[in-house]
């Protein structure tokens, strides 16, 4: 998924992360068992590095959100106005992400009922957090039912619902402003999108120093779980890797039938097809590096056109990320099991929304930087603590893996939706051999 960065610092930096992790909680519990030089004010400080860390995070969550929703948006509406195929396209690309957002909640609860996470687990996880931070949730629906949902829509005074962390308000603020740019002026909307630009790009500046040193952050939150809770938190870190990656073969699935059923293909010529594609997302996790692969199949065993493959599939790699609402609100969904907090008709409103907004904005980023800047304002959205994503960020890299491969079978299949009748009145693709 990577666009900034190469591919190989990241994967360096991932596997920095990943061995943080592992020290952190094994120098905990070697801690907890034959103490720790400083006793209590020793994990004082440790908890105060984590928490800082975390907190260096957070303040770029509000205006990285906004500026991308806006700047995100403007190239949507650009690239519909390019023309009907284009149009057709995002079409699509909006059906398919609403069906997966209904999916990640159906899937996800009902991953949780069939394998529940350990309570022992559980504590032991969260007993590693700084002091009093599970209990600073910053949702703005939790509890309050249908009718505070509907009044979070619209903030009455968006610096204050961006210093409380409202972010389904600052969400739906974004993306009025972001379609009401649309209607300016070329020479007034010009400024505003390359200012909202800047401001992106300067947060995700920001936030790559803070990532860069991730592996410390990383190293000193574990510590805090390996002392208060030995080594009892690396099951649960396999469980979440296990239901996320569950989810998300759902989903690839569940992409073969769309694309059986509305793009009008047989299930082993789109398989064979897609197949080439998939290999070479394992290898990179890059969509875009799988781009090329992606064309020439489309173009040479799906029965897609030049024009249409050429058209559809680089702006599904720019705009369309299939596996982001339901990875995202996987992760979600498991930190609210994890800490207990209540999932409710009006938070999965709210967080089904905030995933779609915030899947249009966060496309393009490097992995390590769009984990956070997409799921931590999906947990406000939700009323969900963040402060356990750092631990469950270590192990992004495996599900990671899941996110690209169906991200490329999503394009390739929506090539041959867009594509539609004119695929079909090929009679080998009429055919689905």
């Amino acid at each position: 998924m990577t666009r900034t960065r190469p591919r190989s610092i990241l994967t360096s930096l991932s596997l920095w992360v990943l061995l943080a992790l592992a020290g952190g909680l094994a120098a905990g519990a070697a801690a907890q068992a034959y103490g720790i030089p400083g006793g209590t004010g020793t994990i004082a400080l440790i908890d105060a590095l984590g928490q800082l860390w975390l907190n260096a995070l957070r303040m770029t969550i509000i205006p990285l959100v906004f500026s991308l929703l806006v700047t995100g948006i403007a190239s949507i509406a650009d690239a519909a106005a390019t023309g009907r195929l284009a149009l057709k396209a995002v079409v699509v690309f909006v059906l398919l992400l609403v069906g997966a957002t209904i999916y990640a909640f159906a899937a996800s609860l009902g991953l949780h009922m069939l394998w529940p996470i350990v309570p022992e687990g559980a504590a032991a996880l969260l007993a590693g957090t700084p002091p009093g931070a599970a209990a600073e949730v910053a949702g703005n629906v939790s509890g309050g039912g249908f009718e505070a949902f509907l009044t979070s829509l619209a903030p009455a005074n968006p610096i204050r619902a961006a210093a409380d962390d409202a972010i389904l308000a600052i969400v739906v603020f974004a993306i009025a402003f972001g379609f009401a740019t649309t209607r300016l002026e070329a020479r007034l909307r010009q400024p505003v999108a390359q200012f909202f630009e800047a401001v992106a790009q300067t947060m995700i500046v920001i936030v790559h120093w803070v990532l860069a040193v991730a592996p410390f952050g990383v190293f000193a939150l574990a510590l805090g779980v390996g002392l208060r809770a030995g080594l009892g938190a690396a099951g649960v870190l396999g469980h979440y890797i296990g239901l996320v990656v569950l989810a998300l073969i759902g989903l690839i699935l569940l992409t073969y039938v769309v694309a059986v059923l509305f793009g009008r293909i047989g299930l082993f010529r789109f398989a064979a097809a897609v197949a080439p594609a998939q290999v070479v997302a394992v290898s990179t996790q890059s969509s875009l590096a799988c781009l090329p692969v992606m064309v020439d199949r489309a173009v040479g065993h799906l029965g897609v056109s030049a024009a249409t493959a050429g058209l559809v599939l680089p702006l599904a790699v720019a705009v369309f990320r299939i596996t982001s609402t339901v990875a995202n609100l996987a992760v979600v969904i498991y930190v609210a099991r994890l800490t207990g907090t209540e999932i409710s008709f009006a938070t999965m409103l709210a967080g089904g929304l905030a995933a779609l907004a915030i899947s249009v904005g966060t496309v393009g980023l490097p992995g390590q930087v769009s984990f956070f800047a997409s799921i931590a304002p999906i947990c406000l959205a939700m009323g969900v603590p963040i402060e356990v994503l750092p631990l469950l960020l270590a192990v992004e890299v495996v599900p990671d893996i899941f996110r690209t491969i169906g991200n490329v079978t999503a394009d390739m299949a929506a090539a041959r939706i867009v594509e539609g009748r004119d695929a079909a009145a090929d009679p080998e693709a009429a055919a689905g051999i």
